[in-house]
């Protein structure tokens, strides 16, 4: 067994072996979700540090500090005595009180690990709830007079950040900057006939839906997704990611998983999904040392 150390965004490819090769409806990651977080925030990464364990050459675990003392992590569930292995790498690197970690409740064998280290459940904490949609029979999105659904082009960069911030500065001001996007963009699997806009009059973009299609097992994820606040309440949501899923659909999608909060204490997601189409499945947990 070899184990390697990473700072920053090094190791992704590692990490998305691993999670494509073991993924099922019942793992909590799909490789665009390593490929959004790790590129998005590549600006801000450069002290998260990440371990890759091999057998042979064979990934078969990782874990990850995404923010300090938070621990995601995949293991083979065909090694899972490695669980501990890794629950152990978290606890010596990890800096600081309050340490924790977050599972979907069908990965046994990670819960396992962390309880037997002390970490137990928050059940009234925040979780995610993976929805899905299959993509067999969609609704046609519309969207108002003077404005067009399209994908993005490679060299819409700006654009594409900008969009970007005026969804996400509600409660803070968005660091997506243009090297950020350009991170994005650049990353395995990211393709621009995936990452829908509207555009408006004057050429802006006021609302946008990516999504990482996984080849291997036809499933795309929808991350993110997000609409101007001076655009919202008129079907933008809806619109885009429609527009999005028929076009993972052309590109051999056949169904669709998208992950919003699944407590009431952001209800807003979920809403937007399920008025799409989306169906709610497994929940994340929220574990804590201690």
């Amino acid at each position: 067994m070899q184990m390697t150390e990473y700072a920053g965004r090094d190791g992704l490819r590692e990490m998305q072996e691993l999670t494509q090769r073991i993924w099922s409806p019942a793992s909590r990651l799909h490789l665009g979700d390593l490929a959004w977080e790790r590129s998005a925030n590549a600006g801000r990464a450069d002290g998260w540090r990440t371990a890759v364990w091999r057998d042979d050459e064979q990934v078969v675990a990782w874990a990850w500090l995404a923010q300090p003392g938070h621990l995601l992590m995949t293991v083979d569930p065909a090694r899972p005595e490695l669980a501990a292995t890794v629950v152990e790498w978290f606890r010596a690197a990890a800096d600081g009180p309050g340490l924790a970690a977050g599972v979907l409740e069908t990965e046994q064998h990670l819960l396992a690990a962390l309880e037997a280290a002390g970490f137990r459940r928050q059940d009234d904490a925040p979780y995610y709830t993976h929805h899905w949609i299959s993509l067999d029979d969609l609704a046609e999105p519309v969207v108002p007079e003077g404005l067009t659904l399209r994908h993005v082009r490679v060299d819409e960069v700006a654009q594409r950040a900008a969009v970007h911030r005026a969804a996400w500065s509600d409660v803070a001001p968005s660091t997506m900057g243009e090297e950020a996007m350009g991170e994005v963009m650049s990353t395995w699997p990211y393709r621009p006939e995936l990452d829908w806009v509207v555009e408006n009059e004057a050429g802006e973009f006021v609302a946008s839906a990516l999504i990482w299609l996984d080849e291997q097992h036809q499933v795309g994820l929808v991350e993110p997704v997000g609409v101007a606040t001076a655009y919202r309440r008129r079907g933008l949501g809806q619109a885009v990611n429609l527009a999005a899923l028929y076009a993972l659909r052309e590109a051999g999608g056949t169904r669709a998983v998208v992950c919003p909060r699944g407590d009431d204490g952001y209800p807003q997601a979920r809403a937007l999904y399920q008025s799409i189409g989306f169906r709610p499945g497994l929940r994340t947990l929220h574990l804590l040392l201690g």
